[in-house]
């Protein structure tokens, strides 16, 4: 139960004794003073339980996983994902159960970019987990859309390198910080 959830239960307990109680036969003034006692009172009791909480981030009142931070959280929680993914894949051995190579694409671009690694088409093409037709429509795809971009490799003019746009990297924090 939640700071709120407490504080929502207290306030209809102390409302329905206070409002509903047959023996309560206080003059109306009365009644309201003691209900604005008792919501000051609570008011100061869940304070307390939310700064306690904010002392204690691993308290029954938060969640045991807290959004990640830093750029390295966000590429290891990516990086996670991703692996959750392909042992979907090792799990039901069929790997044309669980497709979704657009997204596989951009996980494995965002884990690259958060380690500044520069990923080729070709491991792209393989980190999707599809035949290298399928991950080359939905690499144009992506680029179409501008969530890809394209970089020539100046040593060798047969292999080009791919990366999130800045806005599709913007689009991964958020999902990622978020989660």
């Amino acid at each position: 139960m939640n700071l709120k959830d407490k504080g929502s239960s207290a306030l209809a307990v102390t409302m329905t004794r206070l409002w509903q109680d047959s023996a309560n036969d206080l003059p109306m003034e009365d009644r309201l003073k003691a209900l604005a006692q008792s919501l000051i009172a609570m008011a100061n009791e869940l304070g307390e339980a939310a700064s306690h909480a904010d002392k204690n981030p691993m308290s029954a009142d938060r969640p045991a996983i807290m959004a990640p931070r830093s750029r390295q959280d966000l590429g290891d929680l990516a990086l996670r994902t991703y692996r959750e993914r392909r042992r979907r894949n090792e799990i039901f051995a069929d790997d044309t159960l669980f497709g979704e190579p657009a997204w596989d694409i951009l996980l494995d671009l965002f884990v690259a970019g958060e380690k500044n690694k520069r990923v080729a088409v070709t491991s792209a093409c393989i980190g999707s987990g599809v035949p290298s037709t399928t991950a080359l429509r939905w690499l144009n795809v992506l680029e179409l859309r501008g969530l890809v971009e394209r970089e020539d490799d100046n040593q060798d003019a047969r292999r080009s390198f791919v990366r999130l746009t800045p806005k599709a990297r913007d689009m991964m924090v958020e999902y990622f910080t978020h989660l």
